[in-house]
């Protein structure tokens, strides 16, 4: 059922995204997933210490072999030398594999309470998220964001500390051999600090842009790879066009990538000229001054050695720098999502809705003067969208109805009636009068603007949400099934079923025999979304899962819609079971199927216009009654309205 007006999905990564900069604040709020590592990560940064200074010393101990032991010619010196650099090199090695695991280690605890905080957060989220948000674009953020942020309290951490205490220890102990010759190769090094900014934020831009065309890639991937997109392509004769389609946001990847590896490049070009000319620095001046008798040999090789390691360490900062912008641009975006609060929440000291079995403890629902609109974009889009998102507010369909004038106009208005417990109440109206609305109200996948909705006379706000969720089963119009085996589906509904119950469940839902014709029974997996199956058995699996929860209250959304008469007759049958001795809120779509509901609610434009029994409804001759006799030829009947209004009518039901 669509309802035009509302607003429409939002592209994470679009050119709003590309255009902000990283919030201010981003890096301070990286620091509690740090904390919680404190130990391990000083373990780090101890180690690292120990490989920076065997990194110093090593050069300094060949200093000490050619002017102690080689010029000399004493062999004992030299062989002690000898043993000492090749004791620092095993120790060395020790030290790294124990700073890259415990590294690893903690990397892989930071990846594992990112992508757990995240994922358990966007679940909080409305279903108007949802609707706005792509399915592949949030993947990304829970891969490709989350590495980035890992990346940043661990190996760049690591490479932080290693970096600064290297060129630390290497440039001490350079002034410690000659301060003359050290100013002497230092001078240089401004020259290439100059173009650093500038390469800099040109690869800022750039990262970000690479991050938002991956997502857009990743979610196109995402829609095409199911087998709703897949048939689609198929059948509109489309896979041309979207290779074509793909093979651009993939080129743009590869063209961004192929600059950022340009701009990259000119750093790495510029530390190749610097250090060659340092080098011929050094040795132009430091082999005139052991000309002069001022340096010894060894101070020139070992010196030679240290400048060696001093450009890397400059070349890692620098690159750093980018990384550490890339990071942050990481954590910003995962910080998209976690600011995003969920519009339904528990209150605190919210109580629990006791269940008690039987028709007689049925809960009752009740609608006390209760209006309704969809939320803003503003208030479920992720920050840097909210203008896309009001721009894009045409065509949005959130669950089963449109987001009518989300925000702005009422979906509902002034609703009011009581579902007595243990009875089946039935909804009916044209396309986008509210039914799914109202429907989505009762286990609070929305809340009311105004007035309020009521299970067991206990206002829904005040429940704790497992109890209301453990107390209220749904069975949708487009049921869903996980790629996953049959079994796992139906446990979804309850963890601890035995196999007799499950058994129970399918013969009452009408689907058992089905699933014993299969060569793997309950273990046959289902495919994508289900499928494998049709229509029919979709919901009767559906069903079994509801009756496996066996709830007290159901609410059911057109359950058999769109369905063959076989396949409605063995839900019919299905739900005779289901809804007995159950508080039951049903959209009917075939009027057949509700001619015994306790009490049958009219709904037109997010209003009740008629309620009473089938009986009732057809002799006051309203709408009810043009809508029965559309559907079942009679004009001359009970029905009223013109033919037109009729055709209308009959245009608005089987939409």
């Amino acid at each position: 059922m669509a309802m035009m007006g509302g607003p429409g999905p939002v592209r994470i990564g679009g050119p709003e995204v590309k255009k902000h900069k990283v919030r201010a604040g981003t890096l301070r709020r990286t620091v509690p997933y740090a904390w919680r590592y404190r130990w391990q990560l000083l373990a780090v940064i101890v180690l690292t210490a120990l490989h920076a200074a065997s990194i110093a010393l090593g050069p300094l101990l060949l200093k000490f072999v050619i002017d102690d032991g080689i010029v000399p010619k004493k062999d004992d010196v030299v062989v002690l030398l000898a043993l000492l650099i090749a004791a620092i090199v095993v120790l060395d090695a020790g030290v790294m594999f124990l700073q890259t695991w415990l590294s690893n280690r903690v990397g892989q605890g930071l990846l594992y309470d990112l992508r757990t905080t995240v994922f358990t957060h966007v679940q909080k989220q409305p279903l108007a998220f949802f609707t706005r948000s792509e399915t592949g674009a949030l993947i990304n953020r829970l891969n490709s964001d989350v590495l980035g942020a890992q990346q940043a309290v661990t190996t760049l951490l690591s490479q932080t500390t290693s970096t600064l205490l290297t060129l630390v220890l290497v440039l001490g102990t350079m002034f410690v051999l000659s301060w003359q010759l050290t100013l002497a190769v230092l001078v240089l090094i401004p020259l290439f600090l100059l173009p650093t900014k500038w390469v800099s934020t040109k690869l800022e831009r750039l990262t970000r842009e690479r991050m938002n065309t991956e997502a857009e890639m990743a979610s196109m991937m995402g829609e095409r790879f199911n087998i709703g997109g897949a048939q689609l392509t198929k059948l509109y004769g489309q896979p041309q066009r979207e290779s074509e389609t793909f093979a651009g946001k993939a080129g743009a990847v590869r063209d961004i990538a192929t600059t950022m590896m340009a701009w990259g490049q000119v750093l790495g070009i510029s530390i190749a000229v610097l250090t060659g000319l340092t080098t011929a620095l050094l040795y132009g001046f430091g082999g005139r001054l052991a000309i002069d008798g001022t340096l010894e040999i060894g101070t020139i090789v070992a010196m030679a050695g240290l400048l060696g390691r001093v450009f890397g360490p400059i070349n890692q900062l620098t690159n750093m720098h980018v990384s550490v912008l890339t990071a942050l641009v990481s954590f910003d975006r995962l910080f998209e999502v976690l600011d995003l609060q969920p519009l339904i929440k528990e209150k605190p000291g919210a109580r629990p809705l006791a269940r008690t079995p039987g028709e007689e403890g049925a809960p009752d629902i009740e609608f006390d003067r209760v209006s309704f609109r969809y939320p803003n974009a503003a208030d479920v889009s992720l920050r840097s969208l909210e203008s896309a998102g009001r721009r894009g507010r045409k065509n949005g369909r959130p669950g089963g109805e449109a987001e009518k004038g989300a925000g702005d106009a009422l979906v509902l208005r002034d609703v009011s009636f009581r579902v007595p417990g243990g009875k089946l109440t039935a909804l009916v109206g044209l396309s986008g009068a509210g039914k799914t609305t109202i429907t989505q109200l009762v286990p609070r996948l929305y809340d009311a603007t105004e007035g309020t909705v009521r299970v067991g006379g206990e206002d829904v706000r005040d429940l704790t949400l497992d109890s209301l969720m453990d107390t209220i089963g749904v069975v949708t119009q487009d049921a869903h099934l996980f790629h996953d085996t049959l079994r796992a589906n139906l446990l979804y509904a309850r963890e601890d079923a035995t196999e007799r119950e499950l058994t129970e469940a399918c013969e009452a839902a009408r689907i058992w025999d089905v699933i014993a014709s299969l060569p793997d029974g309950l273990d046959t997996v289902v495919g994508d979304r289900g499928h494998r199956f049709s229509g029919g058995e979709k919901q009767r699996l559906a069903l079994a899962r509801l009756l496996l929860k066996s709830s007290p209250v159901v609410v059911l959304d057109e359950a058999t819609a769109h369905l063959d008469s076989e396949s409605e007759a063995a839900i019919q049958r299905a739900l005779q079971t289901a809804l007995a001795g159950r508080t039951s809120l049903v959209i009917a779509h075939r009027l057949s199927t509700i001619r015994e509901a306790h009490q049958i609610l009219v709904v037109d434009g997010g209003q009740i216009r008629e309620r009473g029994t089938h009986d009732e409804l057809l002799a006051a001759g309203g709408l009810y009654a043009d809508l029965y006799g559309i559907q079942y030829g009679r004009e001359n009947g009970n029905g009223s309205g013109t033919p037109a209004a009729r055709a209308g009518a009959a245009d608005e039901l089987h939409r």
